[in-house]
């Protein structure tokens, strides 16, 4: 792009650099997964799930965010679709809503469920 003479434009330096706190991090990536349809919950399955610990890790490493999520998939969804569509949900979060550098996505499915529901 350039401007009518000639010269290419400047780009302006960010005035107001933006911190994020883990915890922001963390929910946002938790929403952005749980809007996939096919996906049931953010979390981990079986009966002691609640012992398992927080169903959303997040590191920032070299200014890169590398997140691992565990989901529980509806019944009747193939899952590498799903898995393909959480990463990208999650990574266009990290990347456009929080103007973060994305490292990595690992999306683990822990199980499936919700039969009758």
């Amino acid at each position: 792009m350039s401007m009518a003479n000639g010269t290419a434009p400047r780009s302006r330096p960010n005035p107001d650099p933006l911190t994020v706190s883990h915890s922001v991090i963390v929910e946002m990536v938790r929403v952005a997964a749980l809007e996939v349809p096919g996906v049931l919950k953010v979390g981990r399955g079986g009966p002691l799930a609640f012992l398992a610990g927080s169903p959303v890790r997040a590191r920032v490493s070299n200014g890169k965010v590398s997140v691992r999520v565990w989901i529980v998939a509806r019944p009747g969804h193939a899952l590498r679709p799903l898995v393909a569509q959480v990463r990208q949900a999650v990574g266009a979060t990290v990347e456009r809503l929080l103007g973060l550098e994305l490292g990595e996505v690992t999306v683990v499915v822990d199980g499936v469920g919700g039969w009758g529901k």
